[in-house]
């Protein structure tokens, strides 16, 4: 017999969704950008990389203050057409997705509160804090596809030291090569002029 579920119901199976998630059995080529903002209860921030979905494991809290530091660092100077955006989807091609850490938006392509993801031609600048999790990702497979993808600015954060605080290495689109260019590794200090002027300093994060 048919029926409508009652509230508890709908609650008991939504719950079981999460705790059994069932997508649908990948095309032979992958998802697409458009099949991924379709499929219903993924865990938050998963991303879409080459077609295949990847998940994201508990961070550790260096990864939660470098980014809460880097991110008020880029917002004391942004100007006023940037955007300083954390953990937002951006669109790189037909079949990744990808979520930086940080990202520095045109506000022109900031939408409203129910906004999902930016396109890479949007994007200024995007910055990931490397977890143990995925070292590969973003060390090598992130940074060739947000140059490849035309993105100008890409910092990548490492925790060095006894004091396990950040290491910046800023790099900067060649355009002709659609490669990074390495123009600084930051120990103590950020300073740069590029994408605008930025000054944090990194060893507050033992403040935090």
């Amino acid at each position: 017999m048919g029926g409508t579920m009652t509230a508890e119901a709908q609650s008991e199976a939504s719950q079981l969704r999460r705790a059994n998630p069932r997508w649908p059995v990948p095309p032979a080529d992958g998802y697409t950008v458009d099949d991924f903002f379709t499929l219903d209860d993924l865990p938050p921030h998963t991303e879409l990389i080459d077609g295949s979905l990847v998940f994201v494991s508990p961070q550790r809290k260096f990864h939660t203050l470098a980014m809460y530091l880097l991110e008020q660092g880029l917002r004391l100077h942004v100007p006023g057409h940037l955007r300083v955006r954390r953990e937002m989807a951006v669109v790189l091609g037909k079949r990744s997705v990808p979520e930086p850490d940080l990202v520095v938006v045109s506000a022109e392509a900031d939408g409203n509160q129910l906004q999902t993801r930016y396109e890479a031609a949007d994007v200024l600048l995007a910055v990931e804090v490397v977890s143990p999790d995925s070292e590969d990702r973003d060390r090598d497979t992130k940074p060739h596809k947000y140059a490849a993808a035309g993105i100008k600015h890409f910092w990548l954060v490492e925790m060095v030291g006894d004091g396990h605080r950040p290491m910046v290495i800023t790099y900067e689109l060649d355009p002709v090569n659609k490669t990074y260019v390495s123009t600084g590794v930051h120990h103590d200090r950020l300073k740069l002029s590029a994408p605008y002027d930025i000054d944090i300093d990194l060893t507050s994060i033992d403040e935090l």
